[in-house]
């Protein structure tokens, strides 16, 4: 089923642009700066930066770790079978997973209530919510690109 776009006002679409504007600015600044850094560094080579990047990255790149972290970012707090129904074709195996590999790398809090019944939330921690606010500006230009966010006057 197509992906039906979100009309948003024109005031709003132009807020959006001039944010990602800002963060495409703010990204240039600190590339320069990072950049600058292999004169100061003289081990400091392309592959070592290419690689920390990557390294960087890296968390991102697994399968279902994006849906699940978009899933708590725009969602909130969730249980362990509301994300199964948000996350359409995910296995309980995958997800639990998937949960316990974003809990240890720091993105997500495992959070359990004493019951009964016990009760186990999933939620970002700072710096899962942190990561969200950076890739933010991302998804917005990436959801304008294609045509998922249209300006209606």
């Amino acid at each position: 089923m197509p992906t039906l776009p979100l009309k948003v006002t024109r005031e709003d679409y132009n807020m959006v642009r001039t944010s990602i504007e800002s963060a495409i600015n703010l990204g240039g600044e600190i590339r320069n700066i990072l950049g600058a850094q292999k004169d100061l560094n003289p081990n400091n080579d392309l592959h070592n930066e290419v690689f920390r990047a990557s390294e960087a990255l890296s968390v991102f790149g697994s399968r279902w770790t994006i849906e699940i972290l978009s899933a708590l970012y725009i969602s909130g707090p969730r249980r362990f079978n509301q994300m199964k129904n948000l996350l359409k074709g995910i296995s309980s195996r995958t997800l639990s997973d998937k949960l316990r590999y974003l809990v240890e790398e720091g993105l997500v809090f495992r959070q359990v209530s004493d019951g009964p019944p016990i009760r186990v939330t999933y939620l970002l921690t700072e710096h899962g919510r942190t990561c969200g606010r950076l890739l933010s500006p991302l998804v917005a230009h990436l959801k304008i690109h294609m045509g998922t966010v249209l300006a209606h006057d």
